[in-house]
């Protein structure tokens, strides 16, 4: 037996010696968890982290022997709880810790997990500002409010709603979820006009004055951001202040989706107070693996190891747990051990009683952290990968509609096809690409039982209506008036003023005031003053503007041509086309007639004695006649065109022959005629034809040539 101790403890000198260890796989490895028990989100954590470890520990194909154990910790939504907790784990010797569900515990335990390198993974904690550049060990199992706060912008913009008013718990996963709504609703033009914070216990007096204040201002669409809350108290305090009606919209995160999830079958019939509610949930696509897991849930209910209906959070956290379990398994495969050492900062600190130096890094942290980063799976939740962020890429979220008895899918969302009527994978495709006319959303049921969109906008109940200065005309009465023996105004201007105000997407409350005793015109400019002064708030009438009246107040568009303008009845005639034939009356047709008969008996009386051609039979006369005073008509203008062109030419009067003959213009005729040489003619009119013919003479220096034929 001596013989062989010697040999072995041989070998193991000269295995350290060179280098060299052996790796044996650990019986036992810890993992933590961090989280509020009693909690909406804690509560189907817990048991599905604790059969997800189950899961791992009875399956043979993984860790190969290995046992997982989880170490929770109870932090009751305290910072410094949540702070002591991770310690404790710590000196555990955990290699990893799962949650927390808090933003703000996740600031802080997300410091404490890189100064020891312990990866970090949460599956409820979506603050956007969790990010891997300043925290390298936080990893995300869930989505981040700059996604979802993308998706609620576009469920905002989708309606054509323009201001909200954010209701936000007052911590970092409010303050910065709801900054990240900002952001996105500015891309969209929109902005958050008020935001109402609230503190984390939520009392219900705080949200009452909360809620009335709020009942002052313009905006009438309401996004709420809170942690869950299984008693709804904001809803129920909305209800009770009369704001559960038509004249408001609730839009909400995935807190409520996740509330509501949890809720036993019996307490979601009786959520008809929140008829009308919009929110969002993260979706997870449907899949054997998931109907099996929540058919189990059902026994563990009843078993009594679940006492709450299972939620997305649930889902993610049993697929967490799994994520840890496949790193641990290709960690052990490398062959690398499970080791954690001191820190030399934290030995060299000298403390008393806590004993700071006793904190020990997992000198493998890195590497498991990139393995954690290098999962793809398919999950309960759909597939597990991670993008460069460290966080999980997205499946998207679930719009919900909640109307008496039921909670309804009304469409669906993801940053590569927006709204949509059936899931998309957010992983293919290009992102945020899609535009607003491609958003699609089944029929919704908004607060009040109505289907159509609401506006979103109403004037506060204790403001006072608009006052609006009419002018008490005496004359012109059809633009605007008071009508004798009633307080009712009426006229074009009114009319107008009543169809822009359709346009608006919102009620204007208004009262119009008579400006006049009715008997005199008033003073237009003294209205205009009153305006100005605030007296009025506005003046609807047949107001000029005036230079002097732009420097007080300001005008809308012109709705009538400017100048005089006459309003009368009119009566509906038929289009024809004879229609330009209507301004010539009987008068002015004798007129015409008259002078037309004039002109040719003058002609006659001249051209009788000497021109043949007004000789013969009178008919032949007559013809003579007509014909001669058209012509002469036409050659008026005929002439004032040659003039132009002539001057335009260069030509002058003393240039111009007369050809009397028919011999004259047959002799000249050949200089005409393709002649370019001095003498040439470059025109020749035939008054008898009324026909111009016309050649450019081109000179030596000209560099183009063109020959006209026109009739005038």
């Amino acid at each position: 037996m001596k013989e062989l101790v010697i040999p072995q403890l041989f070998v193991s000198i000269w295995l350290l010696v060179n280098g060299f260890v052996i790796c044996q796989r650990p019986a036992v490895v810890n993992l933590g968890a961090i989280f509020t028990f009693d909690s909406v989100i804690g509560k189907a954590a817990k048991p599905a982290m604790e059969a997800a470890v189950s899961d791992i520990n009875n399956d043979t194909r993984i860790l190969n022997g290995t046992k997982l154990n989880l170490l929770m910790d109870d932090v009751n939504c305290s910072v410094f709880l949540g702070s002591v907790g991770a310690f404790q784990l710590v000196e555990e010797e955990v290699v990893a810790i799962i949650g927390p569900q808090s933003s703000g515990i996740a600031h802080m335990i997300s410091a404490i997990a890189n100064g020891l390198q312990v990866p970090l993974i949460s599956y409820a904690a979506t603050d956007p500002t969790l990010s891997a550049l300043q925290f390298p060990f936080f990893i995300r199992t869930t989505q981040s409010d700059s996604y979802q706060m993308a998706a609620m912008a576009d469920l905002v913009d989708f309606f054509r709603w323009r201001e909200v008013i954010a209701i936000v718990v007052d911590d970092e996963y409010g303050r910065n979820g709801i900054g990240a709504l900002g952001e996105e609703l500015n891309k969209k033009r929109a902005k958050i006009s008020y935001k109402l914070f609230l503190s984390n216990q939520l009392d219900e007096s705080e949200i009452m004055d909360k809620l009335n204040k709020s009942k002052l201002l313009g905006p009438r669409v309401y996004v709420v951001h809170v942690n869950p809350d299984p008693r709804l108290r904001i809803f129920t305090v909305a209800r009770k202040l009369q704001m559960m009606t038509d004249n408001y919209t609730w839009l909400a995160t995935d807190w409520l989706s996740a509330t509501l999830d949890s809720f036993p079958p019996t307490k979601k019939a009786s959520l008809g107070f929140l008829q009308g509610v919009v929110g969002l949930r993260q979706h997870t696509p449907e899949s054997s693996q998931k109907r099996a897991f929540m058919s189990r849930w059902k026994g563990m209910q009843r078993k009594g190891s679940a006492s709450s209906e299972l939620n997305t959070y649930g889902l993610q956290a049993y697929d967490t747990v799994w994520i840890v379990a496949y790193a641990i398994e290709r960690f052990l495969d490398e062959h690398k051990n499970i080791t954690f050492s001191f820190n030399s900062k934290l030995v060299d600190m000298k403390t008393s009683g806590l004993q700071i130096e006793k904190l020990k890094v997992f000198t493998g942290g890195n590497d498991l952290l990139d393995i954690i980063l290098q999962t793809n799976f398919t999950g309960l939740s759909g597939q597990v990968q991670f993008n460069q962020d460290q966080n999980v890429f997205s499946g998207g979220y679930d719009v919900i509609n909640i109307d008496q008895v039921s909670i309804r899918t009304v469409g669906y969302w993801s940053n590569v096809s927006g709204l949509s009527l059936s899931p998309q994978d957010a992983r293919k495709g290009e992102q945020n690409s899609y535009s607003r006319v491609d958003q699609r959303l089944q029929n919704i049921t908004w607060p009040g039982g109505k289907t159509e969109r609401p506006r979103g906008w109403i004037i506060a109940a204790d403001e006072r209506p608009l006052r609006i200065g009419v002018p008490n005309r005496a004359s012109f009465v059809e633009f605007v008036t008071e009508v004798h023996g009633s307080h009712r105004i009426e006229g074009y201007c009114i009319d107008v003023f009543l169809k822009a105000r359709e346009l608006v997407p919102y009620d204007v409350p208004y009262m119009f005031e008579p400006f006049g005793d009715g008997q005199s015109n008033p003073r237009y400019d003294d209205l205009v003053h009153m305006v100005a002064a605030d007296v009025f708030d506005a003046a609807v009438g047949d107001i000029a503007i005036l230079t002097n009246r732009t420097k007080m107040v300001d005008f809308s568009q012109p709705y009538a041509s400017t100048g005089l303008v006459i309003v009368a009845p009119i009566r509906n005639s038929k289009s024809s086309a004879w229609v330009f034939l209507q301004p010539f009356t009987v008068e002015m047709w004798c007129a015409i007639a008259a002078s037309f008969v004039m002109i040719a008996v003058v002609i006659w009386i001249l051209e009788h004695r000497v021109n043949n051609e007004f000789r013969g039979p009178p008919k032949r006369q007559l013809v003579t006649m007509l014909i001669l005073v058209y012509n002469k008509m036409n050659l008026t203008h005929a002439q004032i065109t040659v003039i132009k062109l002539l001057t335009f030419f260069n030509f002058h009067t003393w240039q111009v022959q007369l050809l009397n003959t028919v011999q004259d213009k047959s002799r000249d005729h050949q200089k005409f005629t393709w002649t370019t040489g001095n003498g040439g003619m470059a025109f020749c009119f035939d008054g008898d034809n009324s026909k111009l013919y016309s050649k450019l003479v081109i000179n030596p220096y000209s560099s183009a040539t063109f020959l006209t034929n026109h009739w005038y």
